[in-house]
């Protein structure tokens, strides 16, 4: 523990915090430094729940899940020939009913109860310490930036001005179009990619590095094929070279014509552009505050600063909302630490620090196979200079897969470090795979050797005997 950093010392502030963006990320720096006792308040522009509750995580998973049910069915004889159609009014009605319809109401009720006062407007530094929103400037001890990130647009002659979907647009569309182009083949273009096939839509996918590249080598091609299967047509190796918006012949809505690169067309009614986003930073007003860049220690205090926050999406260590909350719990108690001159728990894995950023982040691609990966792939383990070993398995060869859906396919690895003998990184692919990954994120971040692990025991027949194989597959 250490007490560096400890107050700011004793000056009148209009509030012991500030922070700026009401998502998920800065709701929880907010809630964790006002229960330790401190003023607390959030500014916030749009609504307040932020863009994984109205634009991404909630209405994406809410528009997959549907067709993944339907799917799951069809995977199972005898209960497949009870399976009828997809109802789409249906799916964007439970999908709406999952983003309060854009209100947020209910959350900034959850503020005022969570003794947090709420600031609407757009908030920006005006210098050290101070922040404004509107016409108004508050003083604060401390500042946390938690505005996350915005979609990049790829320089492609004629796309901006086609004015294409990005992810907003297709998580909240009020109708499904008959043909969708969808460039990316990063999560969000992915998880996409399938809700709209499952929901009618002729889509296809253009991916010029191939799909989830950043994943084991194995995933890619399992979930290409799977797209396949869902009526989705997989470009692989194309990209755009111009894009023009042009009017259909019976004088209906505009549709998209997409010149590649390798000299095909392709014609769509709307294109999807998910290629990636970059930290929101634009008019946070960080030059005047004296910030030259957000880098950030583990309790998320920006460098050379002594009252500055970064947290979620903003920092760039991680973007995804869990572990943007899970850096906000530690801030949140962090600040409150330091401004009450508390000992500060700033060791690896202590209270106050987002340890598991480096090495053990979880995250789940909501494909059809799902995509469930913590901690680190083969290839960058090699790249960090461990000494490891790889070990794979036939994920559809165990009994609990083959019992949950015929014909399972699925593929799970562990990477192992050889020298202190824990697991380092684990992938597993398959139907409903996402909920066996905490096990793996538990065996990473709580170091387990592989030879205890090889004790606990997985039930049979269920689809986590993969950890028995797996293990069996390392100790030959």
């Amino acid at each position: 523990m250490s007490t560096q950093n400890a107050p700011v010392g004793p000056r009148a502030v209009d509030y012991d915090l500030v922070v700026i963006g009401a998502g998920p990320v800065g709701e929880n720096v907010a809630d964790y430094a006002a229960k330790q006792g401190l003023r607390a308040a959030i500014v916030e522009a749009e609504l307040v729940g932020g863009e994984c509750s109205y634009w991404a995580c909630m209405p994406s998973k809410a528009l997959l899940r549907s067709g993944q049910a339907l799917a799951a069915a069809r995977r199972v004889d005898g209960a497949k020939q009870a399976i009828g159609e997809i109802d789409v009014e249906a799916v964007l009605r439970r999908r709406t009913a999952f983003t309060s319809n854009w209100r947020d109401d209910g959350q900034a009720a959850w503020l005022e109860s969570a003794g947090i006062e709420l600031l609407r407007g757009t908030g920006r530094l005006a210098a050290p310490g101070r922040v404004q929103v509107g016409e108004h400037t508050y003083s604060a001890s401390a500042v946390a930036l938690a505005t996350g990130s915005v979609p990049t647009l790829p320089s492609i002659p004629g796309l901006a001005e086609a004015e294409p979907w990005g992810t907003r647009d297709a998580t909240s569309a009020r109708s499904v179009p008959p043909r969708l182009a969808v460039l990316g083949g990063g999560v969000a273009g992915v998880e996409l990619a399938f809700a709209y096939a499952s929901l009618g839509s002729k889509v296809t996918l253009l991916a010029r590095s191939g799909l989830l590249r950043q994943e084991e080598p194995f995933v890619g091609q399992l979930v290409a094929d799977a797209l396949v299967e869902a009526g989705a047509e997989v470009r692989v190796g194309v990209s755009p070279r111009r894009v023009d918006r042009f009017p259909t012949n019976d004088g209906g809505r505009n549709a998209v014509r997409i010149e590649l690169d390798d000299g095909t067309i392709l014609e769509a009614d709307e294109l999807l552009v998910s290629t990636g986003r970059r930290a929101n930073t634009d008019g946070l007003g960080l030059e005047a505050a004296e910030v030259d860049a957000l880098e950030v220690d583990d309790t998320m205090l920006v460098t050379g600063t002594d009252w500055l926050y970064a947290v979620g999406d903003v920092n760039g260590r991680a973007l995804l909302t869990h572990q943007g909350k899970y850096q906000a719990r530690a801030a949140g108690e962090a600040i409150a630490a330091r401004l009450r001159g508390q000992p500060l728990d700033d060791a690896p894995w202590g209270r106050h620090v987002a340890t598991a950023d480096h090495d053990a982040v979880p995250h789940v691609v909501f494909s059809d196979p799902e995509v469930a990966s913590v901690g680190l792939t083969e290839a960058r383990a090699r790249g960090r200079g461990f000494r490891i070993r790889a070990v794979e398995f036939d994920l559809g060869a165990v009994a609990g897969s083959a019992l949950h859906a015929d014909g399972y396919t699925g593929r799970a690895k562990l990477v192992v470090d050889e020298d202190r003998r824990v697991v380092i990184g684990a992938t597993i692919v398959g139907q409903d795979v996402s909920e066996l990954l905490h096990s793996a994120t538990i065996a990473i971040v709580g170091e387990v050797p592989v030879d205890r692990l090889w004790h606990a025991v997985p039930s049979y027949p269920t689809i986590s005997e993969v950890w028995l194989r797996l293990l069996e597959t390392y100790f030959s």
